[in-house]
């Protein structure tokens, strides 16, 4: 029992690991994906509850994140790209941070979706976007500073994603921690297949 008690105390507070279900994180993360959590990348929480003992540092722009949304009602798994006091604009699907445009490098293109580089503050990663004319409605966006103690997150699948441009910013107490790496990855399409270059890959 003790042993067990200590697993799942471990789990709450200090790491875990996640699913990655669906699509919004593209190209960086895909179905089937299993991502190591570092639940204590920002927070020392008491197990079991959301409540803080300490701060350990602040979620920076390019984390990807889990998040406990209470306005989704689910977990989320998304990549900050505003903190909080940053006035944040989008314009077909261009992000603009404090007056900062993103810079993109086109890497290829399959299936309707554009793979695409963007780096913004020194900070560069994979994104994709659609090039079909059927979902527009989320490509703009802002301008909009973000509250304090707040965050807004994006999904690497741009034109896929229900993040800070549906749900509204993210409080920090709803952020369980940071991911950096893939453990194992399971392809469901193919029959659970594993994909083992996948495996412990790191993200960028």
């Amino acid at each position: 029992m003790l042993i067990l008690l200590t697993i799942v105390c471990f789990k709450s507070a200090i790491a875990d690991l996640n699913s990655i279900s669906g699509r919004s994180m593209q190209p960086t993360l895909l179905d089937g994906d299993k991502v190591w959590v570092n639940k204590l990348a920002y927070d020392f929480k008491i197990p079991f509850t959301g409540i803080s003992l300490a701060e350990i540092s602040d979620p920076q722009r390019g984390d990807i994140v889990i998040i406990d949304s209470e306005v989704a009602g689910k977990r989320l798994v998304k990549r900050v790209m505003g903190l909080p006091g940053d006035i944040i604009y989008m314009r077909n699907n261009t992000l603009i941070v404090n007056g900062e445009v993103a810079d993109y490098t086109i890497i290829g293109s399959e299936d309707g979706n554009i793979t695409i580089s963007e780096q913004l503050f020194e900070r560069s990663h994979q994104a994709m976007i659609s090039d079909v004319l059927a979902n527009r409605s989320t490509r703009n966006y802002g301008p909009a500073e973000v509250p304090a103690d707040q965050f807004f997150v994006l999904g690497d699948n741009r034109d896929n994603s229900a993040d800070s441009r549906i749900y509204s910013f993210i409080p920090r107490d709803q952020i369980v921690g940071r991911s950096s790496s893939v453990v194992f990855s399971l392809d469901s399409e193919q029959n659970f297949k594993p994909r083992s270059d996948r495996f412990l890959a790191q993200l960028q």
